[in-house]
C-alpha cells in the first residue's frame, strides 16, 4: 500500500505487488486516471503486506481519511493521527 503526493499538493492512495514498477506507471501517465493529470507524482509513505487483500483493504481504509489524518500518517505522527480519529469520530 502506497501514498503519492501528486504536483497540486494532493495525496493518491492506492496498492500494487510491485511498487517500483507501478511508480513508473504513474510517473509516465500509465497509472491511475487521478494521477496522470497531477504529475509528477512522489513516494511520501508506503506498507508492506504479505498478501495483496490485505494492502487493497488498507487501502479503502486510508482513501477514507481526511487530508491531515493521512499527513501525520506520512509524518509517523501518533499522537495527532489519534487526536484526528478522535475528533473525525466526534464531529
Amino acid at each position: 500500500m502506497y501514498i503519492l503526493e501528486c504536483a497540486n499538493g494532493s495525496y493518491y492512495t492506492g496498492s500494487t505487488w510491485n511498487l517500483e514498477k507501478r511508480l513508473w506507471d504513474h510517473q509516465n501517465g500509465q497509472g491511475a486516471i487521478y494521477t496522470k493529470s497531477r504529475l509528477p507524482v512522489r513516494l511520501v509513505y508506503c506498507e508492506e503486506y504479505a498478501r495483496i487483500d490485505e494492502a487493497y483493504f488498507r487501502e479503502k481504509q486510508i482513501q477514507g481519511w481526511s487530508r491531515r489524518k493521512k499527513k501525520a500518517l506520512i509524518d509517523f505522527n501518533e499522537e495527532k493521527l489519534v487526536e484526528y480519529s478522535k475528533n473525525y469520530q466526534n464531529r
